[in-house]
């Protein structure tokens, strides 16, 4: 089971969203500062939200993660599966 967020979803949006509708760009650490958010996690979500816009391509998106998540999960059932029969 995956830890609960420390950070609600609504604070992470409004986060990267004060980030990338802000000109100029303010530091991320000053603005994490303010949010009271630490500034590694604020960084991670505005390369995320740039990487779901297509601005990056460095990283994946948040629908290739969770496709990703579920053909695992797939892999281990096969691999199980498999492994039963062969016995």
């Amino acid at each position: 089971m995956a830890a609960p967020r420390k950070y609600s979803l609504e604070l992470r949006e409004r986060a990267v969203r004060m980030y990338r509708t802000t000109e100029p760009k303010p530091q991320i650490k000053k603005l994490a500062v303010d949010l009271g958010v630490h500034p590694e996690a604020l960084r991670g979500w505005i390369r995320q939200a740039e990487a779901d816009a297509g601005e990056r391509d460095d990283r994946l998106t948040t629908d290739e993660r969770a496709e990703l998540v579920a053909l695992r999960k797939t892999s281990q059932g096969l691999k199980k599966s498999s492994r039963g029969r062969q016995r």
